[in-house]
């Protein structure tokens, strides 16, 4: 593969999108990028969007929590104090961001996506609910830095047959 040879990926939006300029001709986000189950194989990948209409579509479109395909060319930094980006030139949402039909439960929960998992963190408890992507129960971590354990015992059940 040469240099200049662009690269897919697919990751998780976790957080909102930003115009890269004060017309919302470019934009900036951050992919988590989870190619395996493990968690030391997890990247946070900073990537723009100079296409104008593109960039658009991904300031107004794109939530967190949705999943993306994202091609483009990777840019490494040349010295210490640079960034390493991707430079995306086309993207396509895999799979939006499940849906809350009840606003003040919102108002009050965040959904972070860990892999090919989905975490609902409740303001009004420190319980934290896991589901897979597809919606499979995964159990309730008592706490959040429980979060790891839940999802160690999950994996375990799975790779043995149990359920």
């Amino acid at each position: 593969m040469a240099a200049s040879d662009p690269i897919a990926l697919d990751g998780f939006l976790d957080e909102e999108t930003v115009p890269g300029d004060l017309h919302g001709s470019t934009a900036r986000f951050r992919l988590t990028v989870s190619p395996t189950d493990e968690r030391t194989d997890e990247m946070i990948l900073p990537c723009s969007v100079a296409d104008a209409e593109l960039a658009h579509a991904v300031i107004h479109d794109l939530q967190p929590g949705d999943k993306l395909r994202v091609t483009g060319h990777l840019r490494l930094p040349r010295t210490p104090d640079e960034p390493m980006w991707l430079v995306v030139t086309t993207l396509f949402v895999l799979e939006t961001a499940p849906q809350l039909s009840d606003p003040v439960a919102v108002a009050t929960a965040v959904i972070e996506r860990h892999g090919p998992y989905v975490c609902w963190f409740d303001a009004d408890t420190t319980e934290v609910e896991v589901f897979t992507e597809c919606g499979h129960w995964v159990g309730t971590a008592l706490e959040p830095n429980d979060l790891g354990e839940l999802l160690e015992a999950f994996e375990h059940r799975q790779a043995t047959g149990g359920e």
